[in-house]
């Protein structure tokens, strides 16, 4: 048309050519043919301008849509909702979440009020973003302002619920979806959304329990559904439950995908039958699904956790050999490996595999390292692999801690892990689980440092900074981890900071009992602070605790001991009344 000498620019034709190069995703000549058009003297209209920006928010090329925009606003064409909205969403898919908050703004400013459209891309571009708790204040100021929210809206939230482990409040609100049936039906992205938040926390029968109602709702389960209970039967180990939904995915018509192969890998794996998960990785090869970096670390963690290092090795030069560079969670792998295989020569040809790939290692990683190091009881390379860590910029965890501490104290190391421990609160590493198995090693190390009569276990500082390490989340954590820190307070000689943690778990807990005050009982009269124990004892009555009759006999000798008789006669007393009691 254009090589005719009757040829004569169109407006409609432009248009229309640059709608249809923009609905081809080939953006470069939609843009092309919009600047040719200009040259030509034809006038792009808002529709135009409006197809080219979809064009670019489509292709994630968000600069590219603002400035097509800020051609529009000196072109003296108003933007439309419409094109607010489609440079919104360029910038959250890019997850430049920062200007698509920006953008929302200056399109209210500018008299283009936001609808619900307009809200649920700003939310996905906080949630791809991975600001879950901005997304979450985000969806409180669209209730405030009595926005409408639907079914895409909710299963943002939801999801940016599960993500900052408010799984509690991500099922009320599915519940909440299933009552308002009419309004915001869940589908099959809430009923996966839930499923994950189970899987997360092991639950896996509720993870099928919502996948059952899901079904009997009339809900179809897509491939992502089943592979997040293909998932959380693998995490179990539950291989016949894992084939079992394998197959079903088949059955409904559905081609497994490379997370089902690697799931049903993985189920094998943590099953402790490498074959089978072999067999998984060749079949998967055979049906054209091509294993990814994901694959091959789930199978080399079947073979080291079966005990298999060469076959685990021979895996790592098989991946490299299809083109897929191993991770440091292959090196991790490997690494804990040796350690299960007894093989201490292994980890530092391992090491030098990453070193010679450039991988640099993560906290895991030095864990793995540090944990064979000392299962094979070579403390020195464990503490050279952990001085390396801290020198790398490695922040260790709660799990580094607690293996240093307790591999030191089976080697004997005592002193070593009490300055492992100081390391750990000056770090201000905090986890509760980790922290009960540190707290049970100190105990034990104790005994053996005080026969050597060290001198370091009565001067040891952090007896106080343990209490302010505590004090944050105290309520959070279990009367039995409690107690085992008392009692180690107690036998550091901590007497003082003993009492002031008991004060306030007393205040903080309600589930204080008899085990509790029987450690405090105890480290008191070890010290001789026999008023303090009566004082003790008066508390836990008040408190609706019996004492045994064990507990005001024991106290009797101490108060003889310095004449206390008055105290001697109430004693006597409470012994005679529990004795009468109990006949």
């Amino acid at each position: 048309m254009k090589n005719q000498d009757n040829y004569c620019a169109r407006n409609d034709i432009y248009g229309m050519m640059i709608r249809l190069y923009a609905r081809h995703n080939q953006v470069d000549q939609a843009r092309g043919l919009f600047f040719e058009m200009q040259e030509w003297r034809c006038k792009p209209d808002a529709d135009i301008y409006n197809s080219l920006i979809h064009a670019h928010s489509r292709a994630g090329q968000w600069r590219w849509a603002i400035n097509i925009m800020e051609d529009m606003l000196r072109a003296a064409i108003p933007p439309t909702r419409t094109t607010y909205n489609n440079v919104i969403n360029a910038c959250g898919a890019a997850g430049n979440w920062k200007k698509a908050l920006e953008l929302c703004k200056k399109m209210t400013e500018n008299g283009v009020g936001p609808d619900l459209v307009t809200h649920n891309i700003v939310l996905s571009a906080l949630k791809n973003g991975a600001q879950y708790s901005k997304a979450i204040s985000y969806f409180e100021i669209m209730k405030g302002a009595n926005v409408t929210s639907d079914t895409f809206t909710l299963n943002i939230i939801i999801h940016c619920l599960v993500k900052i482990g408010q799984c509690g409040e991500a099922i009320e609100l599915f519940n909440s979806m299933r009552e308002r049936r009419t309004k915001c039906p869940p589908d099959v992205v809430t009923y996966t959304s839930i499923m994950h938040s189970y899987c997360i926390y092991g639950q896996v029968e509720n993870c099928k329990a919502i996948f059952d109602l899901m079904v009997a709702e009339g809900v179809k389960p897509n491939i992502v559904a089943y592979n997040s209970l293909l998932g959380a039967y693998a995490s179990r180990g539950m291989h016949r439950e894992a084939l079992a939904i394998f197959n079903l995915i088949k059955k409904n018509g559905l081609r497994p995908d490379i997370v089902s192969y690697t799931s049903l890998l993985n189920a094998y794996g943590r099953s402790a039958q490498p074959e089978k998960a072999r067999e998984v990785f060749n079949k998967m090869k055979k049906n054209s699904c091509k294993p990814n970096k994901v694959s091959y670390n789930a199978l080399i963690d079947a073979y080291g956790s079966a005990g298999m290092l060469k076959e685990a090795v021979g895996l790592l030069h098989e991946m490299e050999k299809d083109g897929i560079q191993p991770d440091v969670v292959s090196i991790s792998t490997l690494l804990a490996a040796c350690g299960r295989c007894r093989q201490i020569t292994r980890i530092e040809t391992i090491l030098e595999a990453a070193r010679s790939r450039g991988i640099d290692l993560n906290t895991v990683a030095y864990n793995s390292g540090i944990k064979s190091y000392l299962s094979f009881g070579d403390y020195e390379k464990a503490l050279e692999l952990y001085t390396s860590m801290r020198e790398s910029n490695v922040k260790p965890d709660a799990v580094t801690y607690n293996i240093l501490i307790s591999g030191s104290s089976k080697l004997g190391k005592y002193t070593e892990s009490l300055r492992f421990f100081e390391d750990m609160v000056d770090s201000k590493v905090s986890s509760t689980k980790e922290f009960l198995w540190t707290i049970r090693w100190l105990e034990e190390s104790l005994g053996p440092v005080q026969r050597d009569g060290s001198k370091w276990i009565r001067d040891w500082k952090t007896a106080s900074e343990m209490i302010e390490y505590l004090d944050s989340s105290l309520s959070s954590i279990s009367v039995g981890t409690l107690n085992h820190v008392l009692n180690f307070l107690g036998k550091c000689g901590k007497t003082e900071n003993m009492m002031k943690l008991f004060y306030k778990m007393v205040t903080s807990c309600s589930t204080v009992g008899l085990s509790t005050y029987a450690v405090v009982l105890r480290n008191l009269l070890v010290v001789g602070k026999w008023r303090k124990y009566i004082e003790v004892l008066q508390w836990m009555e008040d408190s609706g605790v019996h004492p045994t009759l064990y507990m005001f006999q024991n106290v009797l000798p101490y108060i003889w001991r310095e004449n206390g008789m008055d105290f001697a006669a109430t004693m006597q007393e409470k012994i005679s009344s529990l004795r009468d009691k109990q006949t």
